[in-house]
């Protein structure tokens, strides 16, 4: 009997250890529309890496050339409250202007998504951005998800997949 009082009083110690540990949520599941809420472009290259590989394509690589061109066309967007591949210029001329040398590029945008899940499962499910994510070529990536608080959609998404290999 002493035993099983030993024991039972062990797993309760550990069991109050373990209640304990914080549960860390995935960062696709951020809340962009939290004011200080930053984007996880590493869990975005996997997300889109491992739903490219599930259709038989290759892997995509953040690029911080990529990423820099889809915060402004983010930003653009949110500033002006506008969903719009063109609000700033259409993607060939923001690359050119960003001395990018992309042999291949796909844009995708949206807005009103507050989650990189969603965001992803949004373009997955509509046929023209799931085709550019399943762009064959493409090896890099460039994502940004902008915060305006005062504005319809709230946070404004940009996904930029490019390729700069000759080809």
């Amino acid at each position: 009997m002493k035993r099983a009082i030993i024991a039972i009083l062990g797993l309760l110690a550990l069991a109050g250890c373990a209640a304990e540990v914080p549960v860390e949520q995935p960062t696709m599941y951020s809340n962009m529309a939290d004011g200080g809420a930053k984007l996880d472009p590493q869990a975005a290259a996997s997300m889109i890496s491992l739903y490219r590989q599930n259709n038989g394509l290759g892997a995509v690589v953040v690029d911080p050339e990529l990423m820099k061109i889809a915060e402004g066309q983010s930003q653009a967007m949110a500033s002006r409250n506008k969903l719009d591949h063109d609000v700033k210029a259409p993607l060939p001329k923001r690359l050119a202007a960003a001395g990018y040398p992309a042999t291949l590029a796909v844009e995708n945008v949206s807005a009103g998504y507050h989650t990189l899940a969603e965001a992803f499962s949004g373009w997955r499910d509509s046929p023209p951005h799931r085709a550019n994510m399943l762009q064959n070529g493409v090896t890099k990536l460039g994502i940004a998800a902008s915060y305006a608080p005062n504005t319809k959609y709230k946070v404004f998404w940009t996904l930029i997949l490019a390729s700069s290999d000759a080809r």
